[in-house]
């Protein structure tokens, strides 16, 4: 009998975590249950009309059919070093320090295909988005976790990495600000990071997708400001949030050109570049009218508000988010990151992340995402009041 026959790669991975959450939200939704998702990062705000009237124009251009390059438009990256200029005071070579991606999580999860070989360590903060694991296990390499914790305002302790291992890793993944907890990196930790990098010789690897996503007018910093970052490793950045794209990934990294090279390589090995039509509706957002990003900012910001005091009122007490759009609320004494999630589906409808599923370090929280409307937030509120904590 023909049998189909799985790589150990794919056997050992555990079930990718939004999957699962998706199964039990349907288990629900058959059942009659009208859910509220805090759930999945996917941003509920349409894209800029400006940005969808310069897709329609470029789609019915002929030459966008054709196959687009492999690092992207050169309009296209030098409307992303423009941007960095702009945004972070940050010179890019748009040749040779800028490459398109289809979408940010593309280039996180084949970074470690161009610098990891089998029994090298990859540096992954815990909690964080699984991708950054899966990729370095997809190579061959080890994931060695830094716990993310709350004394440490989330942030990774360094200096408790053993020098074993520090002297077998080639990759450190960081993501700030930060999903799942929310946390805002400062200057002196990116100081901190590039003298350790030096040290080691270790590439790093900044996920930034969510630096326009600022509370209270602190805005964060990218890691690409601090003298040597360049020097030492890269930023991955994506339109999905920004400039709520998410659909259309598209995303570019940025930084050391030598790295970039790299992670090309791969690139030219398995895809064909991103559609030249998307690259040029992304030149728009990144060029043309910014006031939808202050817009959104305003609506993410009252959404903040609004369930920050809820959760505050019923007795949760999670910090205040500075910067992404989550809230990383510890969960009362007496359950676990899931069974509190499964009290809120089942009990009240409502749809969380179980911070396990980011991580060991991530248990003995939920996370809830912003990606609601104001009503459906006050809605979940008033259903969390009834059911209890």
């Amino acid at each position: 009998m023909f049998k189909v026959e799985k790589a150990s790669r794919i056997k050992e991975l555990p079930p990718y975590l939004f999957v699962t959450i998706d199964k039990l939200k349907e288990e629900q939704i058959a059942k009659g249950v009208d859910i509220i998702d805090f759930s999945i990062g996917d941003p509920d705000i349409p894209t800029p009309s400006n940005i969808i009237d310069r897709m329609k124009y470029a789609i019915e251009d002929r030459k966008n059919h054709r196959y687009p390059s492999y690092e992207g438009m050169i309009e296209f990256r030098m409307a992303a070093s423009k941007w960095y200029k702009r945004r972070f005071n940050v010179d890019l070579d748009p040749k040779e320090e800028v490459l398109s991606l289809i979408g940010s999580k593309e280039g996180i999860a084949h970074i470690s295909l161009a610098f990891v070989s089998p029994g090298d360590i990859a540096l992954v903060p815990d909690p964080a988005y699984p991708v950054y694991s899966i990729g370095a296990k997809f190579a061959g390499g080890e994931p060695f976790f830094l716990p993310l914790l709350k004394e440490n305002k989330f942030l990774p302790d360094l200096k408790k990495i053993p020098e074993p291992i520090a002297r077998k890793a080639k990759l450190i993944f960081l993501n700030y600000p930060n999903n799942p907890t929310a946390s805002v990196a400062n200057r002196e930790f990116f100081e901190e990071l590039i003298e350790f990098a030096v040290k080691y010789n270790i590439i790093v690897c900044h996920d930034a997708p969510y630096t326009e996503i600022y509370y209270d007018g602190a805005t964060p910093i990218s890691f690409l400001e601090i003298k040597g970052a360049k020097d030492v490793g890269i930023e991955f950045h994506s339109l999905s949030k920004t400039y709520n794209m998410a659909g259309w990934r598209v995303g570019f990294a940025v930084g050391n050109a030598d790295v970039l090279k790299g992670l090309g390589g791969i690139k030219t090995n398995v895809d064909s570049g991103l559609f030249q039509a998307i690259q040029e509706a992304g030149i728009e957002a990144l060029e043309g009218d910014q006031s939808s990003v202050d817009k959104m900012r305003k609506i993410y910001q009252q959404r903040r508000d609004v369930l920050m005091d809820g959760l505050m009122e019923i007795g949760l007490r999670p910090e205040i988010p500075k910067a992404s759009f989550y809230i990383w609320a510890p969960v009362p004494n007496g359950h676990t990151s899931a069974s509190f999630s499964t009290h809120l589906l089942n009990r009240a409808g409502i749809v969380t992340t179980p911070g396990n599923g980011f991580g060991d370090y991530g248990e003995g929280y939920i996370r809830m995402a912003l990606t609601v409307s104001k009503d459906r937030i006050i809605e979940g509120i008033e259903r969390l009041k009834d059911v209890g904590i």
